[in-house]
C-alpha cells in the first residue's frame, strides 16, 4: 500500500501560514531535500484552499506549483469546486472512503500537500502514514497551526532528521497506527 506523507514547512512554534495566509518565512534558498521527496511520490492530496493557492503560483511560475516538481496526479478534495485544470482529479463525495481507494493502488507514495481540514481528517482516520516537517527557526506568534485539538495522542518514531546551515530542521516521522 502507498504511504501517505504530509509534507510541508511549519515555524518552530507550529504555524504553517502567517495570520493573513503569508508564507514568505520559507527558506527557498536551495532544495532541502525536496528532489529525493519528489522521487517517492506520483500523487499529491490537496484542498481547495491550498489548490487555489499553489495554482495562483503556478500561474506565475511557467505552470510550477511547486519549483521542480515532477508530473504527479493531483487529486484535489472539495465539495464546492466544479472544475480544475486539466489532467488533475477532483474529488468531492467520501473524501476519507476516496483517500482509503487511492492509497490502495498501485503507484509510489502520495504527498499530503495542504489543507488544514483535509489535513486534520485524513490524520483522524488513522491515513497520515508519515510526517516530513521542514521546521523554519521563525516564531510567527499568530497564524494558521498545522495541528488542531485531536481527541487521541499519536506516537511517532523519528525516521530521519538533517539539519541545514540556515537553521532548517527537516524532520521525518513515521506514524504508529
Amino acid at each position: 500500500m502507498r504511504k501517505l506523507i504530509l509534507g510541508l514547512a511549519v515555524t518552530l512554534d507550529g504555524y504553517i501560514e502567517g495570520p493573513n495566509g503569508e508564507y514568505d518565512w520559507c527558506f527557498t534558498d536551495q532544495d532541502y531535500g525536496l528532489n529525493e521527496f519528489f522521487a517517492r511520490i506520483d500523487a499529491i492530496f490537496i484542498g481547495r484552499k491550498s489548490y487555489e493557492i499553489a495554482q495562483q503560483y503556478a500561474d506565475g511560475n511557467n505552470g510550477e506549483m511547486v519549483p521542480g516538481m515532477p508530473a504527479v496526479t493531483e487529486y484535489v478534495f472539495s465539495k464546492t469546486l466544479k472544475s480544475l485544470k486539466e489532467g488533475a482529479v477532483l474529488i468531492s463525495g467520501d473524501s476519507i472512503a476516496e483517500a482509503r481507494r487511492i492509497k490502495e493502488q498501485p503507484g509510489k507514495d502520495i504527498w499530503l500537500y495542504g489543507g488544514a481540514l483535509l489535513t486534520a481528517a485524513l490524520m483522524k482516520e488513522g491515513l497520515v502514514d508519515e510526517l516530513w516537517l521542514s521546521v523554519h527557526p521563525i516564531l510567527l506568534g499568530s497564524g494558521k497551526l498545522l495541528f488542531q485539538e485531536q481527541s487521541n495522542r499519536t506516537q511517532l518514531t523519528l525516521l530521519d532528521s538533517k539539519t541545514y546551515e540556515t537553521g532548517l530542521v527537516s524532520l521525518r516521522y513515521g506514524i504508529k497506527n
